[in-house]
């Protein structure tokens, strides 16, 4: 490798907050949030929420034949991208089943914005704290928003005068392992030289897990999925592959934090579904912190 593509590889990953190319940025705001990724993030919420394990289980097993069928056609990741790999297969393994945790204690209107908010945010507070990343007034205001409305949603009274925190908290840390498999992602794919072979073999990793998971933890769900969870994993597996596969890819193209936020976009319109399909409770709050966390998400990597 010369002089010139190691700089350049060791500044991808070392400044995940430095500015893409206009071109990149365009791409992956017309690309990520309002095609793949906005569709295939909808479409498993609603899964997850009927189906629970069954849809969840089927959607991530459904990544390991596509990724085995790629694998032979991408490059082999750099073995110094192992140990982010390894990390990666167990925060995604985390993330899936305290996403399911937190369906059971709550509705997509609730949950699904404290998830996907937190994770841009905590990404943000990780660049400034631990990469030392100078933050303007304008993106500390932003974190501000988002850390108020977050907390809004996290801690406001349900329609009923109750309070119900379990979704919020298993919401909370969902979204920390949103943020930390973001991170770990990024910077392994930067590290493997191949986002599609680091993605593949992440994706081989976690369904062989999720798959030890339920022979351990739900033998009958397991033996349901090829008559229950066939459409799963055949639509939600190849579609939920895509999405992040573009994911990683960007991730490798343009700032860890700015990719993170623009994936996050879809929380007003997860609020939508929830309340006109799912048919789920509506509140003032709730759609005042989900349009607060979007806008505080916008201004976070818009603003210099």
């Amino acid at each position: 490798m010369s002089g010139a593509s190691q700089a350049r590889g060791r500044m991808r990953l070392t400044d995940p907050l430095r500015r893409p190319s206009r071109s990149v940025m365009c791409w992956i705001e017309d690309a990520l949030p309002s095609r793949s990724s906005l569709a295939h993030r909808l479409a498993s919420a609603t899964s997850a929420i009927r189906y629970k394990t069954l849809a969840m289980g089927a959607i991530v097993i459904g990544h390991v034949p596509i990724a085995i069928i790629i694998l032979p056609f991408a490059t082999i990741p750099d073995s110094k991208s192992i140990p982010y790999l390894l990390t990666g297969i167990v925060l995604h393994f985390g993330y899936q089943l305290f996403l399911l945790k937190s369906y059971e204690h709550g509705d997509l209107t609730k949950v699904y914005p404290i998830a996907r908010g937190t994770a841009p945010l905590l990404v943000g507070l990780f660049s400034l704290s631990v990469l030392g990343v100078e933050l303007s007034n304008a993106k500390i205001f932003s974190i501000i928003i988002i850390g108020v409305a977050v907390i809004s949603l996290a801690f406001g009274q349900k329609s009923d005068g109750q309070k119900r925190h379990s979704a919020s908290i298993f919401a909370l840390i969902t979204g920390l392992f949103i943020a930390s498999y973001s991170l770990i992602d990024g910077l392994g794919a930067r590290l493997a030289g191949s986002s599609l072979g680091f993605f593949c073999l992440l994706a081989i990793g976690n369904g062989f897990l999720m798959v030890a998971y339920l022979a351990w933890k739900s033998p009958k769900t397991l033996n349901n999925l090829p008559h229950h969870g066939l459409s799963h994993l055949l639509i939600g597996g190849t579609g939920s592959f895509t999405a992040y596969a573009l994911v990683i890819w960007a991730f490798t193209k343009a700032p860890i934090a700015l990719v993170t936020a623009l994936r996050e976009t879809s929380i007003v319109f997860a609020f939508f579904m929830g309340v006109f399909f799912l048919k789920e409770p509506a509140s003032l709050l709730k759609l005042i912190a989900s349009i607060a966390i979007l806008i505080g998400v916008v201004l976070l990597h818009s603003s210099k």
